[in-house]
């Protein structure tokens, strides 16, 4: 299953739950890898040790712009496998706009040929809606859009969603949408308010496990650890890890 983590707002969580599921489900004994198409590539540099030797050839961007085969990196985690970012991404959408060669395709091409030795893929996308999160939507099953608390988050929200639409209609007929994910939560008036709002106007899609806000995500990513191996008692800890079981192992998973 390959499974895209999208927000058109950056600061979400999206990376943190890429993370998150990715190394909470390996550590389940699942065979996992990560794609980080983020040109920030924080995911990267939370669970590659080695990332600033890490040379562009040997990144995602490697594939989305020459067409060559994806380069993976183990990581600490057992079970887990990475797909590298690297900055030069940030220039790809203008490359792709002037290439003809079947564009939003090409993650989607190199992952067919490595997926089935994996029970999970995720990919870590850039909070934006241009041809890299089209490429990660091309080449996926299923999405779960990560919003957290505020005005211009929840607003947002109508546009990931129509684009998600265009992708099924154009380039990926079997691409389902899993839910939206609250993230970063509190006892706010923000928090609650976005919530309302939420529950108003997407009841049918928001799922019904939340994410708190927990410094302990933070500095779990400053160690360059995943949030279970840092803290596994940290309540965004026991929130993902219930998020797994509940999307991933249970019996009758949502997916």
């Amino acid at each position: 299953m390959i499974v895209s983590i999208a927000s058109q707002k950056g600061g979400t969580g999206k990376t943190t739950t890429s993370i998150a599921l990715s190394a909470g489900l390996a550590r389940k004994g699942k065979k996992v890898l990560l794609v980080d198409l983020d040109s920030q590539a924080n995911s990267s540099k939370v669970l590659l040790p080695h990332y600033k030797d890490i040379k562009k050839d040997q990144t995602v961007y490697n594939t989305i712009i020459k067409r060559l085969p994806l380069t993976l990196h183990k990581t600490p985690i057992p079970n887990l496998d990475m797909i590298a970012a690297h900055i030069l991404l940030s220039s790809t959408d203008v490359e792709l706009t002037v290439a003809k060669d079947h564009r939003e395709a090409r993650l989607k091409r190199e992952l067919d040929t490595i997926k089935s030795d994996y029970d999970f893929i995720f990919i870590d996308c850039p909070p934006a809606l241009g041809w890299l999160t089209l490429n990660a939507l091309t080449a996926s099953d299923k999405v779960i859009v990560v919003v957290s608390p505020g005005y211009f988050e929840v607003e947002a929200i109508d546009q990931i969603a129509e684009t998600i639409r265009e992708t099924k209609t154009d380039y990926n007929p079997q691409l389902e949408l899993i839910g939206l994910l609250f993230t970063m939560t509190d006892q706010t008036i923000n928090t609650s308010t976005s919530l309302s709002i939420l529950k108003q106007m997407y009841p049918s899609i928001l799922l019904p496990r939340h994410i708190p806000r927990n410094t302990d995500i933070r500095d779990a990513h400053y160690n360059h650890q995943d949030i279970f191996s840092f803290n596994p008692k940290a309540y965004a800890a026991i929130a993902y890890e219930k998020l797994i079981d509940e999307l991933f192992l249970s019996q009758t998973p949502q997916v």
